[in-house]
């Protein structure tokens, strides 16, 4: 059954944080608590009337009642939660938010859930972006991030397809709630705990024209988005930091590894590199997928490595040359110098290896052209050796 997913912030009242020491338990409709000295639990219980309690611990809260339920093709019952940032006026002490992203060199985040049976609900993180730097009511874009789906339930809008961000495949969907525009990323299988770099999935959302590095990063939140029961439910551990002052380019995240930065490589002649190290050379071949998204005058490319040789690569350097009045504008997951003509793209300080034996590594880039049609580059190198395309 189709289901309108996805109103975690619509509480539009909430009481001042009190400090949790021992376990605190919160009944109040928006009451809330902090924890660790620089988050704060909310219950958030913005869509029912029935009781919800949250037992707030000092890593973050387990949902000890839950009662009723609300029809899975509607919205949720509530949004019980943990955040770093501002919500509602309501800002977690100490926080660097709202942060413009531009200015976002990395945003590292932990979690761990604990799931239960019986229930209807996500397990997702709410990340909020608005063109200003707003500390209270609803932002203009809102990401989602579902870590598990029980029962028949889907987020708001429609399926878009699929995208790699942070080492990991997501199903998209994007849509409107009628009060902001949604992109909810949906874990094809449940992940019970992950480390990542949130700045990877608002980089993938500018990409889509959802967003721009303009914007102001006003919260990071994960939580539960019960339809029908939910006690049980809990989340044992949060982290979220922003860091800023950066290039604006962001971190990068691979099999949950989180690191921050860029890494310029050399400069280019005819794909290959020169005047910088080209890392762990190939041995066996390689292969490149080459996907691209055009519309006129623009285009949007995914680029997928694969080592098919018996060594591992350490430190890798992908050259291929734009066709002819191709111009890139931004990139993520690897820095591509120059911007046309022969160009290289070398990996980010957190994704440089490419394991033997068919591992991949993935980056992209978005970019204009001229002309009336749109052409992809013929040939790649891996660290100066010939690739094979897909």
């Amino acid at each position: 059954m189709a289901v309108l997913a996805v109103f975690g912030l619509m509480g539009t009242m909430l009481a001042t944080a009190l400090p949790a020491q021992a376990d605190t338990l919160i009944c109040d409709q928006y009451g809330t608590a902090t924890v660790q000295g620089r988050y704060v639990v909310q219950n958030n219980r913005w869509g029912t009337s029935a009781t919800q309690c949250i037992n707030v611990t000092s890593n973050g809260f387990d949902v000890t009642q839950a009662d009723g339920s609300v029809a899975t093709n509607g919205a949720p019952k509530s949004y019980p939660s943990i955040y770093n940032g501002c919500h509602y006026g309501n800002c977690s002490p100490g926080t660097n938010l709202p942060a413009q992203v531009s200015s976002i060199s990395s945003a590292p985040s932990s979690i761990s859930y604990t799931y239960v049976s019986g229930a209807t609900y996500d397990a997702a993180y709410d990340i909020w972006l608005d063109p200003t730097a707003k500390k209270t009511g609803v932002n203009q874009t809102e990401i989602m991030i579902w870590f598990n789906r029980v029962g028949s339930i889907q987020p708001i809008g429609s399926s878009v397809g699929s995208a790699s961000v942070g080492g990991r495949t997501w199903d998209v969907w994007t849509g409107s709630n009628g009060s902001n525009n949604v992109i909810s990323f949906v874990a094809p299988s449940a992940i019970s705990s992950w480390s990542f770099d949130v700045k990877d999935f608002i980089a993938e959302t500018v990409r889509r024209g959802m967003a721009q590095n303009s914007w102001y990063l006003t919260s990071v939140q994960a939580g539960f988005e019960p339809w029908q029961n939910g006690a049980g439910l809990k989340i044992t551990s949060f982290s979220s930091t922003v860091n800023t002052g950066g290039s604006g380019t962001g971190g990068t995240t691979t099999g949950g590894t989180t690191t921050g930065g860029t890494t310029t490589g050399g400069t280019t002649t005819g794909g290959t590199t020169t005047g910088g190290t080209t890392g762990g050379g190939t041995t066996g071949g390689c292969k490149i997928a080459y996907v691209a998204n055009s519309w006129p005058g623009g285009f949007t490319a995914d680029v997928t490595v694969t080592n098919s040789g018996s060594t591992a690569v350490n430190g890798w350097k992908v050259g291929f040359t734009l066709p002819s009045g191709q111009t890139i504008t931004n990139a993520w997951n690897a820095s591509i110098t120059p911007s046309s003509g022969a160009v290289t793209a070398t990996n980010t300080s957190s994704n440089g290896q490419i394991a033997a034996n068919g591992g991949t590594q993935s980056f992209g880039f978005q970019g204009t052209y001229t002309g009336s049609t749109f052409a992809k580059p013929a040939q790649f190198t891996l660290n100066g050796t010939a690739c094979t395309t897909a």
